[in-house]
């Protein structure tokens, strides 16, 4: 018989890839949705592997996927996390400042 590939895998190791750059570009809530979807498929496909096993030929692509996932919600909870704390202290609003002068000054440069 003739092995088949687990259904989700593909999109959650598209979803797990995609997680790393909505941690960045979204403040870190990107990142967790992303990650957060890919684990779910992931784990959905790990409970079809275990049911069973000889069935399947790409369970290594689920685990990359589900590593991957991990590590990016890890990294975008703790984004999350320094967004809150910037905010709540008024560190932002300064920070915002000093860019703000930066981008003034490059463009009189210009």
């Amino acid at each position: 018989m003739e092995k088949q590939k687990l259904p989700n895998a593909t999109i959650s190791m598209v979803l797990a890839i995609l997680s790393f750059i909505g941690c960045c570009c979204t403040s870190g809530i990107g990142g967790i949705i992303l990650a957060g979807i890919a684990l779910f498929l992931a784990k959905k496909d790990e409970k079809l592997y275990a049911e069973n096993p000889d069935l399947y030929s790409n369970y290594s692509q689920v685990n990359t996927a589900k590593i991957l996932a991990i590590i990016s919600l890890i990294i975008s909870v703790l984004i999350v996390a320094w967004y809150i704390y910037m905010v709540s202290t008024g560190q932002y609003d300064e920070l915002m400042e000093q860019w703000m002068e930066m981008a003034k000054e490059m463009q009189q440069q210009n």
